[in-house]
């Protein structure tokens, strides 16, 4: 498994009354541990500790998503970047210091970095990519797509394989 610095680690080992709390939070993020560990069959301390250990090995987190929309995000592109003359890693962090890029991920192929950006409006579009995203040193060349619809996103959700 390959973690965000680049190196590998072993994935955590989680068995099933792991997977079946993770299921359980990812239909009802506000469960207590008093719930789940009802309808599971064990104690809430039992499921705090699962909780702990799954958290401290990074195999899960606990968090709130917002939906776009709902914070006035209407526009949502991707951005492929061509970077030329500095280090693919060294403008990936530049361009994640902007509050409105979501995403910055290294790639192989047609383009260095993918980024995914939401904005409030059309308005802002030419803006943000001609002047904020251009204009970070090593940025080569940009293309961008706008999405007009989204079909699946699941924030942060990994697909729980067999056990």
């Amino acid at each position: 498994m390959q973690i965000r610095n680049g190196r590998m680690a072993a994935p955590p080992a989680l068995d099933a009354l792991d997977n079946s709390i993770i299921d359980i939070l990812r239909t009802n993020g506000r469960a207590t541990n008093q719930d789940i560990a009802q309808q599971l069959s064990v104690t809430a301390a039992t499921v705090s500790a699962r909780l702990q250990k799954m958290e401290d090995a990074r195999a899960m987190r606990v968090v709130a998503v917002t939906d776009f929309a709902a914070r006035g995000y209407n526009v949502i592109i991707a951005v492929g970047v061509r970077v030329q003359g500095r280090g693919i890693q060294e403008v990936g962090r530049d361009l994640a210091k902007f509050p409105e890029v979501l995403s910055v991920n290294a790639m192989n192929g047609g383009y260095d970095l993918e980024l995914m950006v939401a904005l409030h409006d059309f308005s802002e579009v030419q803006e943000f990519l001609y002047d904020h995203i251009s204009g970070i040193d090593g940025v080569a060349q940009i293309d961008s797509g706008v999405a007009v619809d989204i079909v699946k996103y699941e924030f942060n959700v990994v697909p729980l394989g067999p056990t």
